[in-house]
């Protein structure tokens, strides 16, 4: 049986290299972004924080000045661009909430160019070359969805990606697809002895999102190995590799490891109930089971 055309709404997950012009990497954007509404996409979505170059490989209070107010001169280039379009944008912007109080923040613009809403990054990582506890507040609006013109959808940013209790969540919220913009790649010299280990874990934690929650998982990475001035050792090779899992987990579409792309990806939405009720976990979970999941260990 053919998927009703109805149901059918095509994904644009935007892959590109960032320069240290924010300027240009805005520019950039968009125009991926207008190649994906023209190929058809409806729902489009920017990798993590597609404005500059991946600033937290270093701690350096200089990038604070990167940071802007939402909504902000971002949000309004982005809403006008929706609107011309008719398409819905979800972009990774560093916000400036208020002094000393900053976050990494995804806006959902509705394709009239309406600001639907933000998500605060929930989960700040502190590794080698990703300070992000250095720059970001953990978020505080929890885990959301935003009913769009095309679907409802979610978004997790990077770190979040990871959580079963934050895809859980999202879905929970009605997400039929949870979006997550990422900035994820490797260390040069682990490349070699971890990075395939890596790259499958990484995927496999998002397709499995997909299955436990019966939606569909687009993640959109960046590409290329950046090297930050003033910052000593070898960069971050970002691996590319963005793609769209389907309801089941399966890999409808993924990008190379160092493409500029935008991945255009249709999905049908009625398999989200199809599958929610063919294998459904939501139905069958032990609510009152759980409880101990708030607790940091179970002693």
């Amino acid at each position: 049986m053919k998927p009703d055309a109805s149901s059918i709404v095509k994904l644009g997950i935007i892959q590109t290299a960032a320069s240290t012009n924010p300027a240009a990497n805005f520019q950039k954007t968009e125009q991926f972004i207008r190649r994906a509404a023209k190929n058809g996409a409806q729902i489009i979505c920017t990798q993590e924080l597609f404005g500059s170059q991946y600033f937290c490989q270093s701690q350096d209070h200089k990038h604070f000045l990167l940071a802007e107010k939402i909504p902000g001169p971002t949000t309004a280039a982005l809403g006008k661009l929706a609107k011309s379009l008719q398409v819905v944008i979800i972009a990774s912007l560093f916000e400036k909430r208020a002094a000393g109080v900053y976050h990494n923040t995804a806006v959902v613009m509705d394709a009239d160019g309406t600001l639907l809403g933000s998500y605060r990054k929930m989960h700040i990582p502190d590794d080698p070359l990703f300070y992000e506890k250095f720059y970001f507040t953990p978020g505080d609006l929890g885990f959301k969805s935003w009913q769009t013109r095309y679907a409802n959808i979610g978004v997790l940013i990077c770190w979040d990606q990871w959580y079963p209790e934050a895809a859980r969540l999202t879905a929970m919220q009605g997400a039929e697809i949870i979006f997550c913009p990422t900035a994820i790649g490797w260390h040069p010299r682990e490349k070699k002895s971890q990075g395939e280990k890596q790259c499958n874990a990484w995927e496999t934690i998002q397709r499995s999102h997909a299955i436990a929650n019966g939606c569909y998982v687009a993640a959109a990475n960046r590409i290329g190995h950046e090297i930050l001035r003033g910052v000593d050792g070898d960069g971050i090779e970002f691996w590319g590799q963005s793609f769209v899992a389907g309801t089941s987990g399966e890999i409808l579409a993924k990008a190379g490891v160092a493409e500029e792309t935008a991945l255009i990806v249709p999905v049908d939405l009625a398999l989200v109930e199809t599958t929610r009720t063919h294998w459904p976990f939501l139905r069958d979970r032990r609510i009152d089971a759980y409880s101990d999941i708030c607790r940091r260990l179970v002693d």
